[in-house]
């Protein structure tokens, strides 16, 4: 079956590089609206393990929906007015947490994200009209631009269902891991061979990882960065409290060297995190659960 022809036109979207002055600015907005990073933690899901924005948005779509239908009902204008209410009022938390997602995307993503996003504002632009023209009594015009505002926002789906399952912003790039490791202890490299500190970069059964050595401990995590796959062996150490944690080169992102947790977004999903011990001086790893 061929693909929707659609879809050709939205792929077009990902290499329109004039929409990037246009980015540059929202991302700058972005920052100024939401400047503390424990708000921008929130927002990209870190305390809940993946992103909040495709929770957030079942609350308008669904309103405008269930809107949609009493439309069509006899009597069922008064519900449908109030519904309507209350999805372009759950717009704003939505809105938020997208806003704080995409400006941490790569520019393909950021520029079909731009266009998901218009979509959707100019959607609630059209329930906020069919409001207005319900208060006047125009039963019949509010319901059109009711059903506008349904048929754009439905486009913006689509665009957000593009970026996610087709371009992969938001979901974990480290899940594949558990299931490419082979089972049982690998070798990785003499202890004498891994520097004190630092963060180093080598490969076991075409796996790269990150390898970070304190004393005779030796700290493994997968090297790609569940958030966009950013190289982890070219970030920093940062300190956290006594624990010692990698920040991703690319958008920064910080998880635990020693337990591969989140410590800051944009990142929401934990880095795989590899057992290591010391035999006759060889350093061997192992990942629970390695299929």
């Amino acid at each position: 079956m061929k693909p929707l022809p659609a879809l050709e036109l939205v792929t077009r979207l990902e290499d329109a590089d004039w929409l990037d002055p246009l980015a540059k600015s929202v991302r700058k907005a972005v920052k100024k609206v939401i400047p503390a990073r424990w708000a921008r933690d929130v927002l990209h899901g870190v305390p809940v393990g993946h992103p909040v924005h495709p929770l957030a948005v079942q609350v308008p779509i669904g309103a405008w929906l269930s809107a949609g239908v009493l439309d069509a009902v006899p009597g069922g204008e008064k519900a449908a007015r109030l519904l309507i209410g209350v999805g372009a009022a759950s717009v704003v938390p939505s809105a938020l947490a997208g806003f704080t997602d995409w400006s941490q995307l790569h520019p393909q993503q950021q520029r079909v994200g731009l266009v998901h996003a218009a979509a959707n504002v100019t959607a609630t632009g059209l329930y906020l009209a069919s409001l207005v023209q319900r208060a006047r009594g125009s039963q019949g015009s509010g319901k059109v631009l009711a059903y506008l505002g349904l048929a754009t926002v439905s486009a913006g789906g689509f665009l957000g269902g593009h970026l996610t399952y087709r371009q992969a912003a938001g979901v974990n790039h480290s899940e594949e891991i558990p299931h490419r490791f082979p089972s049982g202890w690998q070798p990785l490299a003499p202890l004498v061979d891994l520097p004190e500190g630092g963060l180093h970069k080598r490969d076991v059964a075409g796996i790269p990882l990150l390898v970070h050595r304190e004393g005779g401990t030796v700290n493994v995590l997968s090297d790609v960065c569940s958030h966009l796959s950013g190289p982890l062996h070219e970030g920093k150490v940062k300190d956290d409290g006594g624990d010692p944690c990698v920040v991703c080169p690319w958008h920064r992102s910080t998880f635990s060297l020693r337990t591969g947790e989140v410590k800051a977004g944009p990142a929401t999903a934990r880095q795989p995190v590899f057992e290591t011990r010391t035999n006759g001086g060889l350093v061997e790893v192992c990942l629970p659960g390695a299929d």
